[in-house]
């Protein structure tokens, strides 16, 4: 703990520091349940689409190797992701990224030469990428998410455990060393006033 002043000045300082202080761990403690509640939020969200991965794949488990004997160059180009966008949301003050769109590229191919069950195959195909990227996606937002927590859950815990504490010893000790020094003052004066009304009663005598 720093030394701190025993004077009033000194006490009217940390007794405005214990005020700035109290007015803003509230905001703190609000920030960091807004958070947990964010990553909560998120790893149900991961789940979801891991189980939503798993369902699509068992569905099209059997169809997927067909697209095994189409040329690996064609079909490159065909899952070929265009355009991903990605937008930014607020969340208790830290900006993540989120999901906006996505586009695969518009490739020709002949209708005719392909069977009937490639469209929807392909379609699967793209389905399962675009639900990876989201994962990856949110898996990111988590990351940056849970970085913020453990800053205001460190500044929580400071002012919690250290500064409000600290402060308000400090303040303990300053009115009990000011109270001291009061009383100090009254009994050197009543003295005085003892010391003075013995000369004055010696005078008359």
């Amino acid at each position: 703990m720093a030394k701190i002043k025993l004077t009033k000045n000194e006490l009217k300082v940390q007794r405005d520091a214990l005020k700035r202080f109290n007015r803003y761990l509230p905001t703190l403690q609000l920030k960091k349940q807004q958070l947990q509640m964010e990553v909560r939020h998120m790893h149900e969200h991961i789940a979801n689409l891991h189980r939503q991965m798993e369902e699509h794949a068992a569905e099209w488990a059997e169809a997927m190797p067909l697209l095994s004997g189409v040329d690996s160059a064609g079909l490159d180009e065909l899952l070929r992701v265009q355009e991903w966008r990605v937008g930014q949301r607020n969340v208790a003050g830290t900006d993540v990224p989120v999901f906006v769109s996505l586009t695969f590229a518009e490739v020709d191919y002949d209708l005719f030469t392909t069977p009937p069950w490639f469209d929807d195959v392909l379609q699967a195909a793209r389905e399962q990428i675009e639900m990876r990227l989201k994962v990856r996606l949110i898996e990111e937002m988590l990351v940056l998410i849970e970085q913020e927590l453990r800053v205001v859950t460190q500044r929580v815990n400071l002012f919690e455990k250290v500064k409000i504490p600290e402060t308000r010893e400090n303040i303990r000790i300053i009115n009990i060393y000011l109270g001291d020094q009061q009383t100090n003052s009254v009994g050197r004066s009543k003295i005085a006033k003892g010391k003075c009304a013995l000369r004055n009663a010696s005078t008359v005598l």
